[in-house]
């Protein structure tokens, strides 16, 4: 390095160095070699190779496996206020850019993609959403919150409340507590259901940000869901693990002759029926609370086939490297009993949410399971996870959402 450095010094094997310098910000404990000076969790350290030259610098946290996040391969960057600012403004800017008008509801901050690791931040109308999944950014949280009002209101929104999600057992593995609540400052204030109303393609629903999953709602599928809507049109839909409705709403609202949404949870399908009165479509959606494998299993069995639309939006059937195979047989089981319950020329729209099911192999089982159900496929559209969740090349943890329509002949 060229100047003089007031940060702890890590040093990197050369494989760790080759990930970082091939775009990965995560080093490992494994891949590090020696630690030079005091450092404590959360801490900002230089990573550097083992002849010395400077990879990046970024947080140090020894209770986890990753050892570093890297936030910044630039030298002569200054961990203050102004840097956290300008990685807000910059993904602020990039969300106006890439959804116009479209943000009533959509992701602010997606943790490394927009360079600020272990960081979510969700808005649902006038509500911001936040997970903190890295101890860096957790021991600096009072300041980054503050650029973060100071930002969205800047850039012309109008936020009320900011509600913290930290109730996801990653934090744990990175030496974090679990919490949830309304973060108090200035100007904010509390909702008193914790619920808020958005609208994503003209459908409302009602978002709950205390208990709802993740942060409340799902929005890397927004146009997914339009594209689904536009298929719908005048046909019978079948949307299995419909969770709180957001394709079956879609395609009711798109003109769907009927729509019957399906998910083995009570709760969710509770919340499905509330977004179904929400938006007057009492008339054309009903839903039912069923395992959707055993839905499948029966309308097979009966040789019937009463749906020409059939969506697949099943919850991450893997969530690590060692259950991929086990997760490859649960997707081909439900996509080859969907394909074989469509009539020749309906349309199936299917899709996986897991990283660690990458699309060829999800291709490789769409393949197999359309050999199976003795059906040729025609591609009408294949898409990933919406805009305001950017995937950054050589981080494959950013490209996780896999999502296809087809004819099916």
């Amino acid at each position: 390095m060229k100047q003089t450095r007031n940060y702890p010094i890590v040093t990197v094997t050369k494989k760790g160095a080759a990930a970082v310098q091939n775009g990965h910000p995560w080093i490992y404990g494994s891949d590090t070699v020696a630690v030079h000076g005091e450092v404590q969790n959360g801490d900002i350290v230089d990573a550097v190779t083992e002849k010395g030259t400077y990879l990046g610098s970024g947080f140090y946290n020894s209770n986890s496996k990753i050892l570093i996040r890297i936030l910044s391969k630039n030298a002569n960057d200054r961990f203050d206020e102004a840097f956290f600012a300008r990685r807000i403004r910059y993904a602020i800017q990039y969300r106006l850019a890439v959804m116009g008008d479209d943000t009533n509801c959509f992701r602010v901050i997606f943790g490394d993609s927009d360079g600020l690791p272990g960081f979510i931040c969700d808005k649902f109308d006038d509500v911001l959403v936040t997970q903190i999944m890295c101890y860096g950014i957790e021991r600096r949280k009072d300041m980054i919150f503050s650029v973060l009002l100071q930002e969205m209101r800047h850039a012309g929104f109008t936020i009320s409340a900011l509600f913290e999600r930290n109730d996801v057992a990653v934090r744990a593995k990175e030496g974090l507590t679990l919490n949830k609540g309304y973060y108090s400052a200035e100007s904010l204030c509390e909702k008193e259901n914790n619920t808020v109303i958005i609208n994503e393609n003209g459908v409302l629903y009602e978002v709950d940000f205390e208990q709802g999953q993740k942060t409340g709602f799902f929005l890397d599928q927004k146009y997914n869901r339009l594209a689904a809507s536009k298929i719908a049109r005048g046909k019978k839909v079948l949307d299995c693990f419909t969770h709180t409705g957001s394709f079956a709403l879609n395609c009711a609202k798109g003109g769907a002759a009927s729509v019957l949404a399906l998910d083995i949870s009570e709760d969710a399908i509770a919340k499905a029926n509330r977004n179904i009165a929400l938006n007057g479509l009492e008339k054309i959606m009903t839903t039912q609370a069923i395992d959707v494998f055993d839905y499948l299993t029966a309308l097979d069995n009966e040789h019937k086939k009463p749906f020409d639309f059939i969506i697949l939006d099943p919850p991450a059937f893997t969530k690590s490297g060692s259950t991929v195979q086990s997760a490859f047989r649960g997707y081909k089981e439900i996509n080859r009993r969907a394909m074989h319950l469509l009539p020749r020329g309906g349309f199936l729209a299917t899709c996986s949410c897991s990283h660690f099911m990458p699309n060829d192999l999800f291709c490789k089982m769409l393949r197999e399971a359309a050999h199976d159900a003795n059906v040729t496929l025609l591609q009408v559209e294949a898409k990933q996870q919406a805009p305001d969740h950017p995937i950054l090349w050589g981080v494959p943890e950013t490209d996780y959402l896999k999502f296809y329509i087809f004819q099916v002949l």
